[in-house]
């Protein structure tokens, strides 16, 4: 692999993050609770993540304006537009996929 300084790699990675933000957006159809059954994360989870990082930076940053940098709008109109309501199965997945309950 090539020796990447840390600029780069910082560069990189957020490069990447962008990319997935975007995908992330333009997937609509994905709901939140498939992104966690499946992979163990979702929107929320990674709009904390960003409030995490830049709280860590000393970047005051709230949970809405977090959101929105991650769902490209308001956190409410999102749930207004593109949430459904999940289905029983939906709900069983997440509750057998939750850390600690197995």
């Amino acid at each position: 692999m090539t020796d990447l300084s840390r600029e780069q790699k910082r560069d990189l990675e957020a490069a990447a993050f962008r990319r997935l933000v975007a995908h992330l957006r333009e997937r609509t159809d994905v709901q939140n609770i498939d992104l966690m059954n499946l992979a163990g994360f979702c929107r929320n989870c990674l709009s904390n993540w960003y409030r995490e990082a830049a709280e860590e930076a000393g970047l005051p940053l709230s949970k809405d304006e977090s959101r929105e940098i991650v769902y490209g709008m308001p956190y409410a109109e999102w749930r207004e537009k593109y949430q459904k309501e999940a289905s029983d199965t939906q709900k069983a997945a997440l509750e057998k996929s939750r850390p600690g309950d197995h």
